[in-house]
């Protein structure tokens, strides 16, 4: 039995973690894979103040995980399978143990979607969706197609250009949708090109890919690009992990909070990206994780 139990160890899990454990609540986090969450991933963190230079997704998560276990956070490596939320004692089914608490913080954040099309289950860490921080280096000098047109597609084309022969933007809207930060680099790049109203829709290959088929969505035209050893990098966008959630209504899969983070459940909190709300980006989650902690602390 516990104060507060905290589902997720991204930034706004560990911020939670952090400000409930300081209130004086006992307080267990639960992340079923690593700390940090899908920042934990990328390759360069950026635009969070007081960055530690040169910040990586990698080196921003250990401090958050080095921060929380200093603080007296527990954080168990478990996953949730499913939860109780609408009774008083908040129920929750892990695949290691069984948790009792009054107040609960969802702050399990996001998954990154898959393009769904043929090859790319097939061809998983063989060539497509790979992770840029991790499996960059293997592509150096290679040729690199990045799927996705927002900030956090564009700032991985970015790292990754200075890795491979030449990296191609692959978006299927008419510009793309980066910061214009972003976009003066992509433009000083001469290793860099942006193939725009496009969709990556086939790839195939023997052991690993060497076809992209990528389709024009003006003309339905079908380009068939060979070029064996290449990498193939993903992101197009995520998906709210709130499948558990039924209990809770859901805005296009997003769980609604009000100023408080408070859910329309009592005793119930969400954080994060996980959240119905305009900017997803991790200032925004650990304002989020505060806020839902200082007000769970006060139940």
């Amino acid at each position: 039995m516990y104060d507060i139990v905290i589902i997720g160890a991204g930034p706004a899990g560990i911020s939670a973690a952090i400000y409930a454990v300081s209130r004086g609540k006992s307080t267990l986090l639960i992340e079923k894979e690593q700390v940090g969450g899908l920042i934990g991933k990328v390759s360069t963190v950026t635009h969070y103040s007081a960055l530690v230079e040169p910040e990586t997704g990698e080196t921003f998560a250990e401090r958050l995980k080095s921060q929380a276990l200093g603080a007296g956070v527990k954080i168990v490596d478990e996953e949730v399978l499913s939860v109780t939320l609408e009774s008083d004692i908040k129920e929750i089914v892990t695949n290691k143990d069984y948790y009792q608490s009054r107040t609960v913080i969802l702050a399990n954040g996001t998954t990154a979607r898959t393009l769904g099309i043929p090859g790319e289950a097939e061809f998983k860490g063989k060539g497509i969706g790979m992770n840029a921080a991790k499996d960059g280096a293997a592509y150096a000098g290679k040729n690199v197609y990045v799927v996705g047109g927002a900030d956090g597609a564009i700032k991985e084309a970015i790292y990754l250009s200075k890795l491979a022969k030449k990296v191609t933007i692959i978006h299927f809207e008419e510009k793309l949708g980066a910061i214009p930060e972003f976009l003066n680099k992509v433009k000083a790049s001469p290793n860099m090109e942006v193939c725009l109203n496009s969709r990556l829709t086939r790839v195939s290959g023997k052991d690993c890919v060497d076809t992209l088929e990528i389709t024009s969505e003006k003309t339905g035209e079908k380009r068939v690009i060979q070029d064996p050893g290449c990498g193939i990098f993903v992101y197009a966008g995520s998906t709210p992990n709130t499948e558990m959630y039924s209990e809770l209504k859901l805005q296009d899969g997003f769980i609604p909070v009000n100023e408080k983070m408070q859910t329309a459940l009592p005793g119930v909190y969400a954080a994060g990206d996980i959240c119905v709300k305009q900017v997803r980006q991790v200032a925004t989650a650990v304002a989020d994780g505060a806020i839902a902690a200082i007000n769970a602390a006060m139940e």
